[in-house]
């Protein structure tokens, strides 16, 4: 794996970097910076290289509308709070502000393109409308650094295509995740044990395959878990539930089974009529979940039991 340094003397040299600033906002405010905290290694070390940092990152779901909700200014005061200069947000993405913002950089300085997913075509099924975009992001830069690990597996623009037409190399996010990875999964210490979340069963498929072959255990939590207990045959109200995959969730109980693979599911969760602040939480087992409610999050007694 490239990193950083496999692409040379950097200064003066403009360098796109995939980072991942997708974060909780509420009412306009951060309300955990963790991931902008994460991307400060590699960041860093560009500015102290004294590169011309282009940075692209995305923010919820604007399904390709420019959306002042999603926009990235919030995260563009945060990470020039954090980086100790002023971070420039681009009023676009590869248009004329972007375009005229990425050309006038001077040596060790920090521009944030705004959220690419306010142009459709970051993620188009279609490859050609994915590659003409992410030939616009390369017009932007000379090389590539890609440190958005939670989108690395993603086929987008910004993540997938750029990668192919800009020397690149991974960012020490990533570097970091891989590695960690690697150790967890080529010798594992035993008994291994591996906490999975998220909200799709989808995006974790080759994930879980792998771990069934490898793990001991394996704890269900996140929004997939409600497609675990709707495989088995629980009601899951109006929670984060994947239908289409629910015969795939029933095949990998089955396979846990065969190898001995202790699969741990919630037992309790907290239930609300909708996700929202304001909303009336309570507690219930997950066998006895009240149609219509939306399951939040896991329950003391599932705490517990994942040893959390």
């Amino acid at each position: 794996m490239r990193d950083i340094e496999s692409l040379g003397d950097l200064t003066g040299r403009k360098v796109l970097v995939r980072s991942d600033f997708n974060v909780p906002l509420k009412d306009g405010k951060i309300t955990d910076d963790g991931r902008i905290r994460a991307a400060l290694p590699t960041l860093k070390a560009l500015v102290d290289a004294k590169a011309k940092v282009v940075v692209m990152a995305h923010l919820g779901r604007p399904k390709g509308q420019v959306n002042p909700e999603f926009s990235l200014a919030p995260v563009a005061t945060r990470l020039g709070e954090l980086l100790g200069q002023d971070v420039v947000l681009a009023k676009d993405t590869v248009g004329e502000d972007a375009k005229k913002q990425a050309a006038s950089l001077i040596d060790g300085q920090v521009l944030l393109l705004e959220n690419v997913r306010f142009d459709g075509r970051e993620n188009s099924k279609d490859d050609a409308e994915r590659e003409a975009l992410a030939k616009e992001y390369a017009q932007l830069a000379e090389f590539f650094v890609s440190d958005g690990f939670g989108v690395v597996h993603r086929k987008q623009a910004s993540v997938y295509d750029i990668a192919k037409l800009l020397p690149s190399a991974a960012g020490f996010l990533v570097v970091k995740e891989i590695e960690s990875l690697r150790r967890a999964t080529d010798n594992p210490e035993r008994p291994y044990g591996v906490i999975l979340g998220g909200s799709k069963v989808s995006d974790k498929l080759g994930v879980i395959e792998n771990l069934l072959e490898k793990a001991d255990f394996l704890a269900i939590g996140g929004g997939m878990a409600y497609t675990f207990l709707a495989a088995k045959g629980y009601e899951v109200g109006n929670s984060l539930l994947e239908t289409e995959q629910i015969e795939t969730v029933k095949g990998y109980m089955e396979k846990a089974d065969e190898r001995g693979v202790d699969l741990l599911l919630p037992v309790d969760t907290v239930v609300a009529p909708e996700f929202s602040a304001d909303s009336p939480a309570t507690l219930v087992d997950c066998d006895q979940m009240p149609s219509g409610q939306m399951g939040l999050d896991i329950g003391p007694k599932t705490a517990e039991l994942f040893g959390a």
